[in-house]
């Protein structure tokens, strides 16, 4: 396989839907492909080192969450020589496409995945559904979901009313029960905030040996960008795919939401809403002494001024 790749070139921030397509199979007909897969999906491959990973994304994340708006996958091959197959989907689709299948089914039949020695499937939120879902083309794959659906039918999920515009979109045929579609995977870790109730309701979905829990409190509903901002997210992936993330492990990168202002923000929220005044006081004093945090400073201002 091909050496690892240093830059995938420029920015394609501000590139409309077609130009950007163009442009990024132009930037991977050396060592890959895009591929269109129908009208709302596609697939783009890399081809470099041993390590495989499959990322889930959507155009519009891309757009937003990537400083030169590059497929994730491309990060990890500039860093560690991987190779990466990118699946996007244009909005939020859970990749419940039978052209998304078929592609699958394509490289099942042809050995694909047994090419590499390690396969790591990534997503959040419907991506997160997907790389859940679709991981069991490749057993023994190591799965990063991050606040993933486990389906969306009526039959296990009618609880969950964020998504009604999905109610005619089966997820009853192939690839479709998540939870179910990892019980060949190595291990498949599951992060989430147990106080965001659908995406806790969701992830209680998800049982099994192989099935490893991380539970976030109080980081909110975009867990993906919060560990984008604080750098730890390629990270959680290395460790994954080498087997060494464990909660220890976790808990150690996620140390880096100390400094986290949004995250700190959400804190305190919770704990006001609770009315919590000494452990609110004791984290207001912590961050203003730390940080230039003016929104801190005041509060704890009034926290002080308060009658006992």
């Amino acid at each position: 396989m091909s050496e690892a790749r240093t830059d995938f070139g420029p920015s394609l921030k501000e590139y409309s839907r077609s130009d950007w397509i163009a442009e990024v199979a132009e930037l991977v007909e050396d060592d890959g492909y895009l591929s269109h897969l129908g009208k709302r999906h596609m697939s783009i491959f890399t081809e470099h080192g041993r390590t495989l990973l499959v990322s889930f994304e959507t155009l519009q994340g891309i757009q937003a969450l990537s400083p030169k708006a590059h497929p994730m996958g491309w990060k990890m091959a500039e860093t560690h020589n991987w190779s990466s197959l990118t699946l996007v989907s244009d909005g939020d689709t859970w990749f419940r496409n039978p052209a998304v299948y078929a592609y699958f089914d394509h490289k099942v039949d042809d050995g694909f995945f047994d090419e590499f020695d390690r396969v790591l499937f990534y997503g959040a939120g419907s991506c997160g559904y997907a790389a859940a879902a679709f991981s069991v083309v490749a057993p023994g794959a190591r799965v990063v979901a991050i606040q993933p659906q486990a389906t969306l039918s009526l039959e296990h999920a009618e609880w969950d009313r964020r998504f009604t515009e999905l109610r005619r979109t089966s997820f009853n045929d192939r690839y479709g029960f998540a939870p179910d579609m990892l019980e060949a995977a190595g291990r498949a870790h599951i992060i989430y905030d147990p106080y965001q109730m659908e995406d806790a309701m969701h992830a209680a979905l998800f049982t099994g040996p192989n099935i490893v829990k991380t539970r976030l409190r109080h980081w909110g509903a975009a867990l993906q960008t919060d560990l984008l901002d604080m750098q730890i997210l390629y990270d959680v992936l290395e460790y994954a795919n080498n087997g060494m993330l464990d909660r220890t492990r976790f808990a150690e990168l996620a140390r880096m939401r100390r400094n986290h202002l949004p995250y700190l923000k959400r804190l305190l929220a919770r704990l006001d809403a609770e009315d919590r005044d000494d452990l609110a006081r004791l984290l207001c004093h912590n961050v203003s002494a730390r940080m230039r945090a003016p929104a801190f400073a005041a509060r704890l201002a009034e926290l002080r001024a308060e009658p006992a």
